[in-house]
């Protein structure tokens, strides 16, 4: 029989347990996450009891609360709270979400709120993004073209051009959808592109402005950074603002076997 054994600093530990306030009729219990690299100690699983007729009704919010309130050294990112910078990205009860989008009522029995999958972890619940942002980086972003702009005025686009890239340019960033990738998982080499990426390059190909589509395909035509997508839908399940980046991804495929006919 085949033994797996994970490295012993790898290892989660019963962490502290904080209580709820005497007389807390509504107590929720947080299951957080805590990891910090420089202490040399294995990460552990801090336990909260929060009442919640004193806290706000999102995950977020009890975040804030304990960090307000409890132990200021808990360490997450966050800023706009509306679903619109995607910083608070973590996983909650087991999915990729927003932190500040998800309702903890929702949530049935103890909240267990970890960091994104997959990514090392700076501190507790901050994942290290560093390879997913040079990823983005090298799909080249922003509008590529030889014509100059016009000279009173911006690029236009008709009507029907600019749906097409709706779907797309809602794309937060928050890489909900890049770390619930099995594809990415597996290919740790950083050589797939993940589906956050992939959408952000199929929103530059269908961009009518943009005249760099042909580049922009050659580019991707590689079996690792397009062709490790086995549509599994995990990015599409997850992503907290209903997007489809496997659509986009099979679009990019579409467009690849179009130019072969």
């Amino acid at each position: 029989m085949v033994e797996f054994t994970l490295p012993p600093n790898s290892r989660i530990q019963p962490g502290k347990a904080h209580k709820a306030p005497a007389g807390a009729k509504r107590v929720k219990v947080f299951k957080i996450y805590r990891y910090d690299p420089d202490s040399g100690a294995n990460p552990r699983l801090d336990t909260f009891e929060i009442d919640l007729d004193d806290c706000g009704p999102m995950v977020l919010d009890a975040l804030l609360k304990i960090k307000n309130e409890i132990d200021s050294t808990l360490t997450f990112r966050r800023s706009c709270r509306e679903g619109i910078c995607g910083s608070c990205a973590m996983n909650i009860d087991g999915s990729n979400t927003l932190s500040c989008l998800k309702p903890i009522e929702d949530i049935k029995g103890d909240v267990k709120i970890y960091p994104l999958p997959h990514m090392p972890v700076v501190k507790d619940l901050i994942p290290d993004l560093s390879i997913p942002y040079a990823q983005l980086t090298s799909i080249k972003p922003w509008l590529q073209s030889e014509t100059p702009p016009p000279p009173d005025g911006e690029r236009l686009q008709s009507p029907e051009d600019r749906a097409k890239l709706d779907g797309m340019w809602e794309c937060i960033l928050c890489f909900c959808c890049q770390t619930s990738c099995p594809s990415y998982w597996w290919n740790g080499d950083a050589r797939y592109l993940g589906p956050a990426v992939l959408m952000a390059a199929a929103r530059w190909i269908d961009d009518s402005r943009d005249e760099y589509a042909g580049e922009r395909l050659d580019a991707l035509n590689d079996p690792f950074k397009l062709y490790r997508c086995h549509t599994i839908m995990n990015c599409t399940k997850t992503c907290p603002k209903g997007l489809n980046p496997a659509k986009a991804i099979g679009d990019i495929k579409a467009k690849l076997v179009e130019r072969l006919l």
